[in-house]
Order: C-alpha cells, then structure tokens, then sequence
C-alpha cells in the first residue's frame, strides 16, 4: 500500500468518526450526509402526497394508502444500498437535490407503473428550488439531534452538578476571588450556581423554533402561480411546514433566512462555554485536593508518575467545547449573511453542523464520566478554611460598622482596624478572639463573633440550594 488514504476500510481523517467515534456515533442518525438525503427523500415524498392529497394540481389523481404507504418505506428502509445508488446518481447529475429527485422517480415508477400515472413523477419536487427540501431537511436534521441526543446529554449532565450540589450544600469551602482566600461558602452552592446557570441555557435551547419555508426560487411563489394560479399557495405552503412539526417562515429569500440556526447555534454556545468554566472549577478543586477522583478510575493517570490521576476527562471536555464553540460561533455569524437573494456559502457552512454538535456531544460525555468519579475531601477544604482565620475580618467589620451607625461609641474606622490585624499575615483563632474582645462590643454580639469560625461563616450558602431544587 502506497498511502494510508488507500486502505480499505477507509481510515478516519477526523476524532469524531475515529478516535471518538462511539460517544457520538447517535448524531450519524441525524447530522450525517445520509441523513440530510433520508431527509431529502421524506421532504421530497410528503410534498408529492400533500399535493395528490389536495388534489392542487387539477386532473392529477390521489395516492392510495399502500401507494403512500410504499413511498414512506423509502424513508424508513433506507440503508447502504441506497446511499451508494443515490451517490451513483449524484455523480451523474452534479448535483445533490436533483439526484434525490432522480432517485425517487425511479421508486415512483416502480410503485405506480401503469403508464397512464407517468405523469405523476412530475409532481416530485414540483415548483420547487433546491432551497425549498434543504431548508426543510436541515430544520429536521438539526431538531432531531439537538431534541433526541444533544439535549438529553445535557440534562443529564446538568443534572449530575444539581445532584452534587444537594449532596455537598452544605460542606464549607474556602472561596477564592481572584485566587486569593475570600469569604467562605459550600461547594454545593457553588455548583448550584453552575448548574443553575446550565438549566437557564437548556431552556432557551429547548423553546428553540426551527423554521422553514417552501415558496419557490426567491421566495414569490412565482412558478406556483404560474402552474396552478387558482391554488391558495400561501395556505398549502404553511400547512406543509407546519405539518413536518417546523414554525412556517412566510417571507424568505430563495433560501430560509436562517436567523433561527443562528439563535440555537449562539444558545448551545453559550451553554458550552459554562459547562466549561465547570470543567476549568473542578479541575482547580482537585488541583488543591476539595475532591479526589477514585470511583471509575481503572485507567493509567501517568506513565511514569503511579501516583497521579490526572483530571483528564474535565481536560478532554475542555478541548473538545473550544472547539465546538469555534464552530458553533462560525455557524451563528455566517448563517444569518447572504448576498441578495442568494449564495451558496450557507450550503458549504451547514455541512459543519455535525462536526460542532459532535464536539459539543463528546465533551458532554467526558464531563458526564468525570464527573460520576468524584468523591468530595471535606477534610482538605476544613484544613484550608483553618488556615485562613484572617476571612472572619469581613463579618468583625461589618458587624462594627452597623454597630457605629446606630451610635455605639469605639466603632470608629473598622475596615481600617481589621485591614491592619488581617492584611498580609495570616492570624490563628486566638488571635481573632483575642482582637474581639478589646473592642467593646455590646455582649451579645461579641458571644456571636467569638463563637464564629471560617467553616461555620456561610452564610445562607446551603439554604441558596434550594432554588435550584424548585427550579429542577
């Protein structure tokens, strides 16, 4: 063999359909070439019923039910036979619609061949622009992916953090803005704002409208008119969008606008790059040892270091959304741009729509494993917020300050006081407590400040957990 492109079966040039080919292989249902021509053909087939059906065009006859029946077949049966006699076709025609419609004038023959329904093939792809079965495979292809895997993966992911963050709402954690030590919290409630963050995203992605269109070569229906002029073109066009479970787009170009992909393509985007910053918070929380990744973890962590589990599904997830979200970004951009009535750019660019959900697919899949192996170390993160008694200067101050505005005499300058007890040297318990007491406090309010430390100084931390349980 002279090259690897040689070799039989032909050898993946992308991750997707080698590497990572098992965790994405449901989106070849939906987002593959096949399936944009299984699309085609549905598209292609529920348009020449919908027109017998009708009876749109005068003096055509109706379909029978085992005539509609046999065409659906063709969408429901379609396999690797038809794929290779459809690509046979394509290299014929030079063109991709034409070889769908091509192909299914020869099944039409085969289902109604007596030579008096001859004339029935003519309503395959009747008045249509190629634009008109794209845009409506397209809508369908990408609904089906987003709806039937994308988005279950999702939930289940958004899940998994929700899930954590009850278990965890109320483990104190040392919170660090800016990377430095800053007020306690609890890592569930720290999760429950990722998760809560994801679930806001998911809902936008869910409510998504996918629109269509089917009115001709600029969007007139010109050559409808000028076939059938007493037809209701507007209303047929719309019941038939509508009829495919699409939202009807009643003023298009030759193509649909697209604004629709745009939306989703920003939303999904948008919903990655969280899900990253996820990834980017739990990789530091195992970095300074808040969890230790031990269920699942039969794999090498190091060749050369037995010790070490590296955080490598969180790191995977990372890559694999950059990537995505590269795409993703492109698709959102790009889409919504057409010269005049039309060019082709949008065509070349669709063709990437796997490829970005795939990535998107992938990460959700590490993320899901990553984090299904983490147990959390409550005691490294008590360890932590015991080293850093200097975080109570808040709550000192801030009781001093209300204390000074109602009119109790020595509260004078409390930020000042404790930025020189607490600012660049760590202080032990003793010394905080030693500090409040020669404040003069009223009694009460000392007994609470002695009686509070960095693990029980949360807040309402844990009790913040519970909106994301009414909002699941």
């Amino acid at each position: 063999m002279d090259s690897l492109a040689d070799a039989t079966p032909p050898i993946p040039l992308g991750a997707l359909d080698g590497r990572y080919r098992a965790s994405v292989a449901p989106l070849v249902d939906h987002l593959s070439e096949p399936a944009l021509n299984r699309q085609r053909l549905h598209v292609e087939i529920e348009w020449l019923i919908q027109l017998t059906d009708r009876s749109v065009v005068p003096g055509v006859r109706g379909l029978t039910a085992d005539e509609k029946a046999a065409l659906r077949r063709i969408v429901a049966d379609f396999g690797p036979d038809e794929i290779a006699e459809l690509a046979t076709i394509e290299r014929e025609t030079l063109h991709d619609v034409k070889a769908v419609e091509y192909f299914l004038k020869r099944r039409l023959a085969e289902i109604a061949p007596a030579p008096q329904d001859a004339g029935l093939a003519e309503l395959i792809h009747f008045c249509c622009t190629s634009e008109d079965v794209n845009n409506l495979s397209y809508a369908l292809m990408v609904k089906g992916a987003v709806t039937e895997v994308w988005s279950p993966k999702a939930h289940a992911v958004a899940g998994q953090v929700s899930d954590l963050a009850e278990q965890l709402r109320g483990i104190p954690l040392l919170a660090h803005t800016h990377g430095q030590p800053a007020t306690p919290t609890t890592l569930g409630k720290e999760l429950a704002v990722l998760a809560h963050r994801l679930l806001r995203q998911l809902r936008r992605v869910d409510a998504a409208e996918h629109l269509g269109k089917l009115n001709g070569a600029t969007g007139t229906y010109g050559a409808h008119l000028a076939a059938v002029p007493g037809a209701d073109w507007q209303e047929i066009s719309r019941t038939f969008v509508e009829g495919l479970g699409l939202t009807w787009n009643p003023l298009t170009t030759q193509i649909e606008s697209h604004d629709w992909q745009s939306e989703l393509y920003a939303d999904m985007a948008r919903f990655n790059r969280i899900l990253h910053n996820l990834c980017t918070d739990v990789w530091t929380y195992i970095s300074l040892g808040y969890f230790a990744q031990v269920r699942g973890q039969g794999t090498v962590g190091s060749s050369t270091m037995p010790h070490k589990v590296n955080p490598i599904r969180f790191e995977n997830a990372e890559a694999n959304l950059e990537v995505s979200n590269a795409l993703l970004d492109v698709l959102s951009a790009t889409l919504v741009q057409s010269r005049l009535q039309r060019d082709l750019t949008d065509s070349s660019m669709q063709r990437n729509i796997g490829t970005a959900v795939g990535h998107s697919l992938l990460a959700l899949d590490n993320v899901g494993r990553g984090l299904a192996g983490l147990d959390a170390v409550p005691e490294a993160m008590a360890a932590d917020l015991e080293a850093n008694w200097e975080v109570l200067g808040e709550p000192i101050q801030s009781a001093m300050r209300a204390l000074g505005a109602q009119g109790v005499p020595g509260m004078d300058q409390p930020y000042e006081r404790l930025k020189e007890l607490t600012r660049g040297r760590r202080i032990t318990g003793d010394d905080l407590r030693e500090f409040v007491r020669g404040l003069g406090l009223p009694p009460d309010v000392e007994a609470r400040l002695l009686a509070l430390t960095p693990q029980t100084y949360v807040g309402l931390a844990p009790v913040l957990v519970d909106h994301l349980v009414a909002e699941r």
